[in-house]
């Protein structure tokens, strides 16, 4: 899959604020080939970022969650990027509990140099990074183990965190609303999280920008239930509004993509 580099990414902001773009408006302004902006539209539409038209592209409808490994390798520089900030905050000698995301596990890459932590997750992923990282007490959660990302869920998982009361909870999510509504795609896994938020004491969001241009069906929280947010690029006015209003930091990481 090609990395999203900047031009796309500002095509998908507008896609987002506008609805629906065209190829020869598109190439006048970014000052680039027709052929160019189709290659991007495509790129962005095999990603499940954008649906084509007639002459264009415009915003997705859907349910559906982006195959795991292909999430992966969207915004990599932006999720490094936000996961060094995020683990900046959390101390060691300290228990922090993280859930399934590739930027959740970005954090925990970025905690390898932490002393001293205990970390709750039911991401199988992280497990198996973090065995590696000397000073680690590592936890996985009991439950059913979805085979396609190694998340475990369910009802059990959800009984083993309510064990727990855990100094830090990071959490990702698959789409962010200007109104400030968390989302995901599956009613387990966002039980899963919630159970996680409701046992920690600082509540972390780690998200980068695109998730703005998503849509998702299953409400985690609101933006007032977190206390830092971790992203890669301002948000939206609205959802800026939101989180001051709550009292939410939002931490903008810095900004390592590409500007191709």
């Amino acid at each position: 899959m090609a990395k999203l580099n900047r031009r796309r990414q500002d095509i998908l902001m507008q896609i987002h604020a506008e609805g629906e773009v065209g190829v020869e408006a598109l190439a006048a302004q970014f000052g680039v080939t027709t052929q160019q902006i189709r290659r991007d539209l495509a790129a962005l539409c095999d990603q499940g970022m954008a649906m084509r038209t007639h002459g264009g592209a415009r915003r997705p409808v859907s349910v559906a969650n982006i195959e795991y490994d292909a999430r992966r390798k969207l915004s990599m520089k932006a999720k490094q990027a936000i996961g060094q900030a995020a683990a900046g905050l959390i101390e060691d000698n300290t228990a922090v509990a993280i859930n399934i995301g590739t930027t959740t596990e970005a954090v925990a890459n970025a905690l390898f140099g932490h002393d001293n932590l205990m970390v709750l997750t039911n991401n199988l992923n992280i497990l198996q990074m973090m065995s590696r990282a000397p000073g680690k007490q590592l936890v996985l959660v009991g439950g059913t183990v979805r085979a396609q990302d190694g998340a475990v869920v369910g009802g059990a998982a959800v009984e083993f965190i309510e064990r727990y009361k855990v100094d830090y909870a990071v959490v990702g999510a698959s789409a962010l609303d200007d109104d400030g509504a968390i989302l995901d795609f599956d009613s387990r896994e966002v039980d899963v999280a919630r159970a996680i938020l409701r046992n920690a004491r600082k509540k972390i969001l780690v998200c980068d920008a695109g998730k703005f241009l998503r849509r998702a069906p299953v409400r985690i929280c609101g933006i007032d239930e977190i206390d830092v947010m971790v992203t890669d690029r301002q948000p939206p006015p609205q959802f800026m509004a939101a989180a001051q209003a709550a009292g939410t930091r939002v931490v903008v990481a810095r900004d390592t993509r590409d500007s191709g």
